[in-house]
């Protein structure tokens, strides 16, 4: 996946700018039922003048046949990255839905090492669609 080839959403919140690019991956069978899954490129670049580290994450992610499920966590796939001014962190993830649509949207938790402040880094919605079920 490259971010140049792509959509993408984007939000930036105290000069920290989170873009995000979705992918589906495919159908698999998991206990009995049929889940399709999605990944998720982030890119979080500081694009302040302070020294950054992403502390924890809470996503909302929503399946339009499903309830509204919440998850956090510390750090993002077992990382806990530090970001200098102009620095860039990326990653990939996934979930699984019930349905061939659904969205994440969330947040990170972060602290500046200047002030030893925690802020929260707003983490746009995102789609979660399956090219087959678009019309």
């Amino acid at each position: 996946m490259n971010f140049l080839d792509k959509k993408m959403v984007t939000q930036i919140t105290r000069g920290i700018k989170i873009s995000v690019l979705t992918s589906f991956e495919g159908t698999y069978f998991k206990n009995y039922r049929i889940h399709f899954a999605f990944s998720y490129q982030i890119k979080i670049e500081n694009h302040s003048k302070d020294s950054v580290q992403l502390i924890t994450r809470h996503w909302e992610i929503f399946d339009s046949l499903n309830e509204l499920e919440i998850v956090d966590g510390e750090g993002v796939i077992g990382k806990k990255p530090v970001l200098k001014p102009g620095e860039l962190y990326t990653y990939s993830s996934g979930c699984l839905l019930s349905s061939p649509h659904g969205a994440m949207k969330g947040h990170f938790n972060m602290i500046n090492f200047t002030t030893t402040k925690n802020f929260k880094v707003i983490v746009p919605s995102f789609r979660l669609s399956a090219p087959f079920a678009l019309n």
